[in-house]
């Protein structure tokens, strides 16, 4: 499943690492691309859309 998710307060690439660590987190295998300049996260997964969007909140983002 491709998602892309708007984490409005993703201010820098290092922000961009703890969103991908934590979607990695639960799906080690997917794959994340975060982009502190348009504030858009492109994730190739195999679980949920809310799993997902836990994972960003719990790690300290907001999705929009």
């Amino acid at each position: 499943m491709t998602l892309q998710l708007k984490v409005p307060n993703m201010a820098c690439s290092a922000c961009g690492e703890t969103i991908t660590k934590a979607i990695k987190a639960i799906d080690p295998a997917a794959t994340v691309q975060a982009d502190p300049k348009t504030k858009l996260v492109n994730i190739e997964t195999k679980v949920s859309e809310t799993a997902v969007t836990e994972a960003i909140k719990s790690a300290g983002y907001t999705v929009a």
